[in-house]
């Protein structure tokens, strides 16, 4: 009976809200959707995919518990930051915990989009009057965001259930490793499979070539941190380093992404409005762009996509909470901080990687367009400002995912977001017409052609992708090494959620390393120098990821549920969580 049961379909704004209900066992309902009629047509498709994909949103809500965030602010290239009330900021840095639910919000989420993709995948073969080719397309994006969403779970959590059916089974037991990584390459391989070698380019659908970008990330961090090269999955089949190859190849072939000529114009502080005010450091210097107008990033392949349509209550995913997130601190005036916008000032850059990247790197101009210091600023102020409550501070911030400001008409005054001037004709939610906590709406990057031509070269030891990539940033070509990738990666993907997981595959003395490089540089509290002397804190990075992996704790909430069906199939909590030693109580003043 539990597998003849029709599961109502429920609708949000834009999205579909799934769950089952005995009451409508085998029988048709005529004022909601269930999977008796629906879905049905083209139309229904295409909605069950919208909803698939706003997930992406609904975790964007939340940043601060979010995969990319986590990533960002424990990698060794950012602090925690924030004020000192802002214990979560600093303990994700610090990798430690501030509640037994730290990230229930996170996990539960990211569940919701796996049981989306999971329903699509089981009911699109329905839908009639679709062509073969867009029903492929749409199963295709079905299983992408499934991996994705495991890619994320598996990374933060390390040790999950997979359910790969809409049918609850409180039984399943938590899988790692190649059973859990093999279903994420599997879901990618069967994405490649299915989707017409037709790219989406500028429309916020994934396509066949962004599948083998992330079939390459993901591969690379398994054998990596799982020390495997050949991936056994669920169903049998064998995934080589060979498979992944010949999938990247075909990308960089023939997908018809490419990398924008001046990396400054792929970041939102070159558009028209800003980069050439007065204020601007890049005034009279051609920057433009690629997203001016609404133009086409040809290098963007996986994205966020944003709306001015948010509302506190329903639809705040539709802003890039990310960007407030890691703006600037203290309520400052716009004049002191052009071109960048107000925030909470999470995550400033670690003054070691400024300083790797000057000695290894000294003439990369990606350095200074990926980070500003902010003594370059018109009027910048330490401590916050007037909040005066800067806890790891420091002289550098990044500048990729940022509120980005412009002028008013008036000459004088400034906008919260750039788009505001860019398009006077933007129809806002009441009241949000200038609201710096809901206005930053341009696309947030998740994939980018760049990191394909790079897991071209790592893959193959063939440093011809890597040069491309060092030869748009004006940069001589080099032979290739693994020290000479590792810092490509770095410096061309910095701020982008890639570095986190790449310490990790590259080893546990890497990572240890890398991580304590960031024990005792210089920060500011409250605007007064001091040092980020974290072994007082958390023993230092390295002893805590030792003790980690780098896998954050499972919501404690999640193990008590798992126990319900039985003690033998409560969850395990992760390695270095669960003890005092692992609880943040506040950065010391």
């Amino acid at each position: 009976e539990l597998f003849s049961m029709k599961k109502i379909i429920y609708f949000a704004v834009a999205a579909m809200m799934f769950s089952s209900c005995n009451d409508f066992l085998d029988s048709e309902s005529y004022t909601q959707k269930n999977t008796g009629n629906y879905p049905l047509t083209a139309e229904d498709a295409e909605q069950v995919i919208t909803g698939i994909y706003n997930n992406l949103n609904i975790v964007n809500a939340n940043p601060q518990y979010s995969f990319f965030y986590y990533s960002e602010l424990a990698s060794d290239d950012r602090l925690g930051g924030g004020g000192f009330n802002d214990q979560l900021m600093q303990a994700e840095d610090l990798m430690l915990n501030t509640g037994s639910t730290m990230y229930t919000q996170f996990y539960q989420d990211r569940y919701k989009g796996v049981f989306r993709a999971n329903m699509a995948i089981e009911t699109l073969g329905n839908c009639k009057g679709v062509t073969e080719e867009a029903l492929n397309q749409y199963k295709g994006e079905a299983y992408f965001l499934r991996a994705y969403y495991y890619y994320e779970l598996a990374s933060m959590f390390g040790n999950i259930p997979c359910p790969v059916s809409s049918v609850a089974d409180p039984t399943l037991p938590q899988i790692s490793g190649e059973p859990l990584w093999g279903q994420i390459l599997q879901d990618l391989m069967a994405a490649i499979k299915l989707m017409p070698a037709k790219a989406q380019m500028g429309t916020g659908h994934v396509d066949k070539y962004c599948a083998q970008a992330l079939l390459g990330r993901a591969y690379l961090f398994y054998s990596g941190f799982y020390n495997d090269e050949t991936v056994t999955c669920p169903d049998g089949t064998e995934i080589t380093k060979q498979n992944v190859i010949d999938e990247i190849n075909d990308c960089v072939a023939n997908s018809g992404y490419s990398l924008v000529p001046n990396y400054y114009n792929l970041w939102a502080y070159t558009n028209r409005c800003t980069v050439n005010d007065e204020l601007s450091a890049y005034k009279g210097k051609g920057l433009v762009w690629v997203e001016n107008d609404y133009g086409t990033n040809p290098e963007a392949m996986f994205m966020v996509k944003y709306n001015t349509q948010p509302s506190w209550s329903t639809t705040i995913g539709y802003v890039n909470g990310y960007a407030l997130h890691f703006g600037v601190r203290g309520g400052q005036d716009y004049a002191k901080t052009f071109p960048f916008g107000q925030g909470w000032g999470a995550g400033p850059v670690a003054p070691n990687l400024y300083s790797d990247w000057n000695a290894a790197e000294p003439n990369d101009p990606r350095r200074d367009a990926s980070i500003q210091k902010v003594n370059d600023l018109p009027g910048y102020s330490y401590g916050a400002g007037g909040w005066n409550d800067f806890a790891q501070e420091t002289d550098y911030l990044q500048k990729k995912i940022m509120p980005v400001v412009a002028r008013k008409d008036d000459g004088t005054s400034f906008w919260a977001s750039f788009s505001n001037a860019m398009d006077p004709n933007l129809t806002w939610s009441s009241g949000n017409e200038d609201n710096f906590q809901l206005n930053s709406i341009n696309d947030m990057v998740l994939i980018r052609f760049a990191e394909v031509l790079l897991m071209q070269s790592e893959l193959t030891g063939d440093a011809t992708g890597m040069n491309k990539v060092r030869a748009r940033a004006g940069l001589p070509a080099v032979a290739y090494s693994v020290e000479a990738l590792r810092n490509e990666r770095r410096w061309e993907l910095a701020f982008e959620g890639v570095r986190w997981n790449d310490l990790r595959r590259y080893g546990d003395d890497y990572a240890k390393t890398a991580l304590d490089k960031q024990n005792n540089v210089n920060i500011y509290l409250s605007g007064t120098p001091g040092k980020n002397n974290v072994s007082s804190i958390n023993g230092g990075y390295g002893s805590r990821y030792t003790q980690t992996k780098g896998f954050a704790p499972l919501p404690t909430d999640q193990i008590s549920l798992s126990a319900q069906a039985g003690e033998q199939y409560k969850f395990k909590q992760n390695e270095g969580w669960g003890t005092t030693d692992s609880e943040y109580g506040g950065w010391p003043r």
